[in-house]
């Protein structure tokens, strides 16, 4: 029996909802047990924190727990394998971080490609680290600095958490730019490297803004600039490293991923529940108060983020020749 035409299209068409229909049901089903977001930091961190916020957010708004569990290690590499290798079904999500762009190259030999094998859902919260020095150092600002670095290539030394960390890319990055060449010194975590700062043994440091801060209000160090594009509300009287060498950006940022082939409508659940959230007055200011800028956006928004960084990153490590140990 042959078909009218219209016939034929009214059923092609019902056919083609049919086969949407169980994307959707999965989709406002999702999810139906405990969801786990791994940090690849330690408790305490900016990374965690955001985690944590997040989870709680998405675990009152999607009725399941989204359950936070820190596998630190090999500067958050551990936790991405962990999610690289786990089934695609929006049960395991990544606090990716910039960690992530620049351990793309900086690491010879990882199980996992995180361009390929990671699936961005949505970018969260973008923090500016600052340029501090002790204030013994007399410098009172960048201009001042790179002309002292110039005039003393050998009695400036830069801490920083560890090599490839995002402070110490972003010293480098300053080094490129402003024609110096600053001695890194790589500590075992921020702390001890924040600490022998204060002690005057080091001269200067890129630091996470939140942790630093405090010891700027109290006199305790002086910051010569933030390493965003804008000034921060936290630091409004600081000016950006870019004012004196156009073009700088440096900064960390965090935001959720899944594992790749995780289906579309699950991610696009997800990427909709965390833009409410950043949107909430109490979550925004929450967020705002660790002193970055929220992003938000679409999934494909963080993923051209996560491109764009890797690709930077990876001209200034090659550049610096910077490697893992």
């Amino acid at each position: 029996m042959k078909l009218p035409r219209r016939s034929f299209l009214r059923l092609a068409m019902g056919g083609a909802a049919l086969l949407t229909v169980p994307h959707i049901v999965r989709a406002q089903s999702y999810p139906t047990r405990p969801v786990r977001v791994i940090v690849g930091f330690a408790p305490g961190g900016s990374a965690d924190i955001v985690a944590r916020l997040i989870g709680q957010w998405l675990s009152e708004r999607l009725d399941q727990p989204f359950v936070i569990e820190n596998r630190p290690g090999a500067a958050s590499n551990i936790a991405a394998d962990a999610v690289a290798k786990a089934p695609p079904d929006g049960y395991t999500l990544l606090c990716a971080s910039v960690a992530n762009a620049i351990n793309a190259t900086i690491y010879d030999k990882v199980n996992f490609n995180f361009l390929d094998d990671i699936a961005p859902v949505a970018g969260v919260l973008r923090n500016p680290y600052v340029m501090e020095v002790n204030p013994s150092l007399p410098t009172k600002s960048v201009s001042e600095f790179i002309a002292y670095a110039r005039a003393n290539p050998t009695q400036v030394n830069m801490a920083s958490g560890g090599i490839g960390t995002g402070p110490h890319m972003a010293g480098e990055l300053f080094n490129l730019m402003a024609g110096v060449r600053i001695t890194h010194v790589t500590y075992r975590g921020t702390g001890p490297a924040l600490t022998d700062l204060l002690r005057g043994q080091l001269q200067v440091m890129f630091d996470n803004l939140t942790s630093s801060v405090e010891h700027i209000r109290a006199g305790r160090l002086r910051a010569l600039a933030v390493t965003t594009t804008a000034r921060s509300e936290v630091l409004p009287d600081t000016p950006t490293v870019g004012d004196f060498l156009p073009g700088y950006e440096a900064s960390s940022w965090i935001g959720i991923c899944a594992p790749r082939r995780t289906p579309p409508e699950i991610i696009e659940r997800l990427n909709k529940a965390i833009n409410e959230c950043l949107a909430s007055p109490t979550l925004k200011a929450r967020l705002a108060g660790l002193g970055g800028t929220l992003l938000g956006g679409s999934s494909v928004d963080f993923g051209k983020l996560i491109a764009d960084e890797t690709e930077k990153w990876k001209k200034v490590t090659q550049a610096a020749n910077v490697k893992a140990e």
